[in-house]
């Protein structure tokens, strides 16, 4: 107990003691045909918080879960730091090189890890494994080890809400993955900033179509249980499931990628819903087109942005009211938008070179900055990297945006993916938006290819909708009806796109493929 009548160490492990308290009864966890109670969901946590204690770890070690959107993955959240260490949630769709290094980088002790991913496992050696077969009773072997725990409370360790909670790994497109910090303080604020931007309440009941694994699940795991709302967990994306859940379990909110939003929106099932679902939208800019789909679903899109570094969403677009009242289109335009700083964040700038705010013009491009509470502390065991990351006191995001008039942000690429034409920059995201209104068109993705007379020129990876048609030619035509004629696609080519495991399109994989008879990047 801290000797300040006025200070407690702000800790996420709190939301849990509290709905637990309050709502003991109240349905936590919907998985399939299991329910877990707070009361359950508690005694679950302490069952393993207590049991890793007594495997003879110590305060501070690494915990590392190699899970879906399982049960095991949502109490790995509260378990693992109610027991003084730190949580490292691996991503479940990397090989087994990169999971090998996350987990001797970490330093991690002990892996749980889901039999379907056992085998990312097998180079690993000297590490404590507890497989979790996802059977939920006893004979499974992460059932055994909770059973072995005592489901009493924990005396807690944390002495300083800076302390360390979770190391999350960034999806290392550009070298080996780095470990990304985050702390109790920040947790617990992202946390409430989730609550208040998305509007969840006591009522809320959380599908979890988001991975777990990435930034902690956006802290959706703390988010959640700080209202005492239902985590419906979902072990696979399937769009006709999600379906299913939305009307069964009475779903109010999700959040997912805009490649997961646009396979809700197309699925056979996609329907006007009764009951209005909010959805929480970040990983990539949302095109125009998808806001539309999802308001016409009576689905209400709300746009968010932010890095693993930021412990997912640092900004919003802030829908106004006045907004309803337009037209739809234009409607959608401002929705897709980053906004501003979360109500616990501090407010985002858009820099020059030498750290100085760009005019409020919605034209001139620089780089987005952060600073604040959702900041993470750094990258482990990586000083350097944070020194270059924290340069001039503010955290670099690599994003290159425009800063409107009404103070809101709004990206124009990835500093690495903007195009250079002739000397005209050409935004990828505003190319991209525009292939995406031709009706056809469900997904689109843009890069630069070299080009002999303008250096760079974008070309258009395109997935039609199931049962449409169009051929190049008319989605160059298309957009050169609608942007200017400069930044249209010189070439479209048809096909899947390659994405990460968080649903991001790996633009990088196209342009490797574009660019690999050239001796220069850049042109």
């Amino acid at each position: 107990m801290s000797e300040k009548v006025y200070r407690s160490e702000l800790t996420p492990v709190d939301f849990l003691r509290r709905s637990a308290y309050m709502f003991p009864e109240k349905t936590a966890v919907v998985y399939g045909e299991r329910r877990y109670t707070y009361r359950e969901l508690e005694e679950r946590v302490d069952r393993l918080a207590s049991r890793l204690r007594d495997a003879g770890l110590d305060r501070g070690d690494r915990v590392a879960f190699l899970c879906p959107n399982t049960p095991p993955m949502l109490e790995a959240h509260f378990g693992v730091s109610a027991a003084g260490m730190i949580l490292v949630a691996i991503n479940t769709r990397l090989g087994k090189d990169e999971v090998s290094y996350i987990v001797e980088h970490s330093g991690a002790k002990m892996i749980f890890v889901d039999v379907e991913l056992e085998h990312l496992l097998e180079d690993i050696e000297g590490v404590e494994v507890v497989r979790i077969e996802d059977t939920g009773e006893a004979g499974d072997p992460y059932e055994d080890y909770l059973a072995e725990g005592s489901p009493e409370p924990m005396e807690s360790v944390l002495e300083d809400e800076e302390e360390t909670i979770s190391i999350n790994y960034t999806s290392g497109t550009t070298g080996r993955p780095k470990g990304v910090m985050y702390t109790h303080r920040g947790a617990y604020l992202s946390a409430l900033g989730n609550v208040i931007e998305i509007g969840m309440g006591y009522d809320t009941k959380y599908l979890w179509t988001l991975p777990m694994f990435h930034c902690n699940g956006w802290t959706y795991p703390w988010a959640v249980t700080a209202i005492a709302g239902t985590h419906v967990c979902l072990r696979k994306v399937e769009p006709a499931r999600i379906w299913e859940l939305f009307e069964n379990e009475g779903i109010t909110h999700y959040c997912a990628a805009p490649t997961v939003q646009i396979g809700i929106v197309n699925d056979d099932g996609a329907h006007e819903l009764d009951t209005q679902v909010t959805a929480a939208i970040a990983g990539a800019p949302p095109s125009p087109t998808l806001l539309e789909g999802l308001l016409g679903l009576n689905i209400r899109p709300l746009h968010i942005y932010g890095l693993t570094e930021t412990y997912g969403p640092i900004t919003t677009s802030g829908v106004h009211p006045e907004w309803e009242d337009l037209e739809l289109e234009e409607r959608a335009r401002l929705m897709a938008r980053q906004g501003q700083g979360y109500v616990t964040a501090d407010l985002v700038r858009i820099v020059d070179e030498n750290m100085n705010d760009v005019e409020r013009d919605g034209e001139t491009l620089g780089e987005i900055v952060m600073h604040g509470n959702m900041v993470a502390k750094g990258y482990f065991e990586n000083e350097e990297a944070t020194e270059e990351a924290f340069e001039g006191g503010w955290y670099h995001s690599g994003d290159v945006a425009v800063w409107h008039p009404d103070g809101y942000i709004e990206i124009r690429d990835r500093s690495k993916d903007i195009i250079v034409s002739g000397g005209e920059n050409i935004s990828t995201i505003e190319v991209e938006q525009a292939v995406s209104r031709h009706p056809a068109v469900m997904e689109a993705a843009v890069v630069a290819i070299p080009d002999e007379k303008w250096g760079e020129r974008p070309k258009a990876f395109v997935v039609l909708k199931k049962g449409q048609e169009a051929t190049e030619r008319e989605i160059i035509d298309f957009c050169k009806e609608h942007i200017a004629r400069f930044k249209a696609p010189a070439a479209v080519e048809f096909g899947e796109l390659p994405k990460t495991s968080t649903g991001k399109v790996q633009k990088f994989v196209l342009r490797e493929k574009e660019w690999a008879e050239q001796e220069k990047r850049v042109h």
